[in-house]
């Protein structure tokens, strides 16, 4: 009988809390189980760091939980690592400073070190957030990490480009959807509702893609009687008569996405935003959700424009596409069960096991 294949997963946050974790391996699991290869999940930040973390205040907590990070991984990378085969890396190893644990990991103990990103984490993209931490973060180690990797894993083609530059071994390996056992409308009853609810997801870094849009809801607010639901981790209290907030929670996420009549995924057309893998699109699309995208990165691939989707160049196209929504002139069950097909067709974890698989091979 063969080895079983080891592999380490050295990740930024703890398992089943954040989305890109959760929807890039994390629902593989499974499938390595099935594959007889054994896994260790190793995350930077412990389950009490991670909740404080980008809340104010508590620095002396925060900073003890991430020297308590580079600890843990100076123990991992000289006692753990040489018992694994792969070494899978999400993002980084540790979030500040320079690769040295990806180094020694490739570099002294010769292990296959697979490399996945879903952003264009090589730029600075600096919030308020994190403005302390920026110059810390050491974003020009993206190249080196590639150039040590045995496979980069990327989200999309504009990240397979950047990584192709260092290594001939790249995957693309999208953001996938699970339409089985969560992403699937027939689990969820949509909630009656008295009026149409567009609808928005995602977290507080990405709120300001969401701003170009308020004008175009606030001109639709004089001739419709809608409501604009945001779900996130923080409420953007925008100005719109129509506006309302979910407190996201992993627990409610899918039910409270189902609450959406169409959704929206507007975006500005910047180096950073050509990174995004299109997740917010496939999320509403796998539920049956007509969508509306800015002409994007992965979304000109993901979004065929009248057939699946709407792809929205300017206000006045925003405007144009939301008012046909609302006023029912579109056949919007029509585009949300061809945005389901899409989904699975080609942005379902069914789809694309064989792609993360062949990570290990």
């Amino acid at each position: 009988m063969p080895k079983k294949k080891k592999v380490l997963f050295w990740i930024p946050y703890p398992p089943g809390e954040a989305p890109s974790q959760r929807f890039r391996f994390e629902q593989y699991f499974l499938a390595l189980d099935q594959h007889h290869i054994d896994y260790k999940l190793a995350p930077f930040l412990d389950d009490h760091t991670w909740r404080i973390l980008y809340h104010p205040g508590k620095v002396v907590a925060k900073a003890w939980g991430i020297l308590k990070g580079f600890l843990k991984r100076l123990w991992q990378v000289l006692a753990v690592v040489p018992q694994y085969d792969f070494v899978f890396v999400h993002r980084e190893a540790a979030p500040l400073g320079p690769p040295v644990f990806e180094w020694m990991a490739a570099k002294i103990w010769r292990k296959k070190l697979i490399y996945d990103f879903d952003d264009a984490i090589w730029l600075a993209n600096t919030s308020e957030q994190n403005k302390i931490a920026a110059g810390l973060k050491w974003h020009q180690k993206v190249g080196s990490i590639c150039q040590w990797a045995w496979k980069v894993s990327c989200g999309n083609r504009y990240l397979c480009q950047y990584a192709a530059q260092f290594n001939k071994q790249v995957v693309h390996n999208p953001t996938t959807i699970d339409t089985v056992h969560l992403h699937n409308p027939y689990l969820y009853p949509q909630q009656q509702k008295q009026k149409i609810v567009i609808g928005w997801t995602g977290t507080h870094s990405t709120m300001p893609y969401l701003l170009p849009l308020v004008p175009v809801l606030q001109r639709l607010e004089e001739q419709f009687d809608f409501e604009f639901c945001v779900i996130s981790n923080q409420n953007p209290e925008l100005p719109l008569k129509s506006f309302s907030f979910r407190k996201w929670s992993k627990e409610t996420e899918i039910a409270d996405l189902r609450y959406f009549d169409i959704g929206v995924m507007p975006l500005t057309d910047d180096k950073w935003a050509k990174g995004k893998c299109g997740f917010k699109a496939l999320q509403y699309m796998s539920l049956e959700v007509p969508t509306l995208v800015s002409p994007v990165g992965v979304n000109t691939e993901i979004i065929e424009h009248g057939v699946n989707g709407y792809i929205c160049s300017s206000q006045e196209e925003w405007e144009t596409y939301l008012r046909q929504l609302l006023e029912g002139s579109t056949n919007s069950k029509t585009l949300g069960m061809v945005a389901r097909e899409t989904v699975e067709a080609r942005y379902s974890v069914n789809s694309n096991t064989r792609t993360f698989l062949s990570l290990f091979d």
